[in-house]
């Protein structure tokens, strides 16, 4: 093929040195040569998951005085059951001046996403929605259904499962995979959610397909666009 996967391993430390953020991806990087083998037996074992017990609470997040009106919402961190699906309703259709303003404040500058002219010529033809804003998106629908989520504690994995384009309406589902106590935190604990983002299809389209058999192995759904795991911070109803 034309192109091979780099994984990377990238550390973000605060002017302390202490580590802020750590995370493991793999890119996409274009061939020189075609015929170059990718090594792709050679991948490097890597985490599947960020333990419960290396999640990170802020120390002097206090939610003694956490308000329950405010976002509308009534389920807890009790009120969620593993393998619970939750249907988050809302689409959002993506336009072209929205998506160009939002990437360049994402700080991405890559012509797929920007320069109509010569993504004429690619296996697309049309300029590629920003897979950071998809994820904002689908991010941002999550609310309904989900909506004293205080914050991301950890990224698990995820997939861009397949491209987006100006005037595709994104719908989204998430399911509850797994739930945990924090370690020294009464007040709040960790749910383990897979966020699923589609494209065009409602998630309570009947008999709608996650992945497809596709020449003897199992892809995503041409409409399936994201596939997300991560630990999200939940408050506790007894506090």
């Amino acid at each position: 093929g034309k192109t091979g996967v780099v994984w990377v391993k990238t550390v973000g430390t605060n002017q302390r040195g202490e580590v802020v953020l750590e995370y493991y991806r793999w890119v996409m990087v274009h061939k020189r040569d075609p015929s170059t083998p990718t090594g792709a037996a050679d991948r490097p074992p890597m985490p599947e998951e960020v333990a419960p017990a290396d999640l990170v609470v802020p120390a002097d997040l206090d939610l003694s005085q956490y308000e329950d009106w405010p976002t509308g919402g009534s389920a807890y961190f009790e009120d969620y059951e593993r393998d619970e699906k939750i249907d988050h309703v809302d689409g959002m259709t993506i336009q072209e001046a929205e998506h160009a303003i939002a990437t360049r404040l994402y700080q991405n500058t890559a012509k797929v996403h920007f320069d109509a002219v010569q993504t004429k010529d690619t296996r697309f033809g049309r300029r590629l929605m920003y897979g950071g804003h998809v994820i904002s998106i689908a991010r941002a629908l999550s609310f309904n259904g989900m909506e004293k989520v205080l914050g991301i504690l950890a990224w698990n994995g995820g997939a861009h499962a397949n491209p987006t384009f100006a005037g595709d309406t994104i719908y989204a589902y998430s399911e509850i995979l797994d739930k945990a106590d924090i370690p020294g935190r009464t007040d709040c604990g960790a749910l383990r959610v897979r966020l699923v983002g589609l494209r065009d299809v409602q998630p309570t389209a009947a008999g709608f397909p996650l992945k497809v058999s596709k020449e003897g192995r199992d892809v995503y759904h041409e409409d399936v666009v994201l596939d997300l795991d991560y630990w999200l911070l939940v408050p506790k109803r007894n506090r």
